[in-house]
């Protein structure tokens, strides 16, 4: 069965993902995903809140920026979450939003390098291994982290060209597709992300996460409508859907077909009724991908 998740979107304001993750974890939703967009909120705080406050819910970062972080620090904080609540936290890293990064001064020249290195240090970091290293941008002097994982802790990585795309089969557990591609897309990215995988002579498990932009309720349609074209994204064929339970389960269907292990589905910025947006995903929607 596919896995069904739904975006907190960070246009929310912090206090209101305290009832937003309760209604979802009350629900029965498989997972819920934050994002580290500047100058809204973290990622790595919301997403302690929101395991803290729930119990069975699994919650994701999709994506912790990499210029913002050194890699230790991202590695120490992934540790003490996976720590305290194990099992139920779904790490992401990517190149971040360039002209974000140019504005505090992180931009770097080459983030696909940045990238490789962070992954690599990082994943390492995670296993509980010792790592020295002087890459471009990734220096490490015998670190080790004293509290590592007690188990396997995946680090995903999101992307959205080619380069980087296979980048993320080479060097991370699991691949994140943000909500720009339409099914025949994410089943090219996903070719890609195999072919890195390939290329890297990985093997085992790699979970593919993909979001889709999804509206219901009152003027939905508008809504997403409204939406796609503020991205610039209104012209892309089968982007999105907006309906009822049966339409958006359809939407789901379609990616998985595609390639997606689990689809998030992302409400639109300015849903209605962000509570009734998870229970509607968990109650509705999840009960006809069954």
């Amino acid at each position: 069965m596919t896995g069904l998740g739904v975006v907190f979107r960070p246009q929310l304001p912090p206090e209101r993902l305290r009832e937003v993750a309760r209604a979802a974890d009350g629900a029965g939703l498989d997972q819920l995903w934050l994002w580290e967009d500047c100058f809204l909120e973290s990622g790595v705080a919301t997403a302690s809140a929101a395991l803290a406050w729930t119990e069975r819910l699994r919650v994701g970062v999709g994506l912790l920026p990499v210029p913002l972080r050194n890699v230790a620090l991202t590695a120490m904080e992934a540790a003490t979450l996976h720590r305290l609540f194990p099992g139920r936290v779904l790490l992401g890293v990517g190149h971040g939003v360039q002209d974000w990064m140019g504005q505090v001064g992180a931009r770097v020249e080459s983030p696909l390098t940045l990238l490789r290195e962070h992954l690599d240090a990082l994943r390492q970091l995670l296993a509980g291994e010792r790592v020295s290293t002087r890459g471009r941008y990734v220096h490490l002097d015998g670190v080790a982290l004293d509290w590592p994982p007690t188990a396997p802790a995946p680090v995903y990585a999101g992307a959205v060209g080619p380069r980087s795309l296979r980048l993320t089969g080479e060097a991370a557990d699991g691949t994140i597709f943000d909500a720009r591609l339409s099914p025949r897309l994410l089943r090219e990215g996903v070719a890609l992300v195999r072919e890195g995988r390939a290329a890297a002579g990985r093997g085992g498990p790699h979970e593919v996460i993909a979001y889709l932009a999804a509206a219901t309720g009152p003027d939905a349609a508008g809504r997403l409508r409204a939406e796609l074209e503020s991205s610039g994204l209104a012209d892309v064929p089968g982007l999105g859907v907006a309906g009822d339970a049966k339409a958006v389960a359809e939407g789901v269907r379609r990616l998985a077909e595609a390639g997606a292990d689990t689809v998030v589905l992302q409400p639109t910025a300015d849903d209605p009724d962000p509570e009734g947006f998870v229970r509607f995903a968990a109650e509705e929607v999840r009960g006809l991908l069954a």
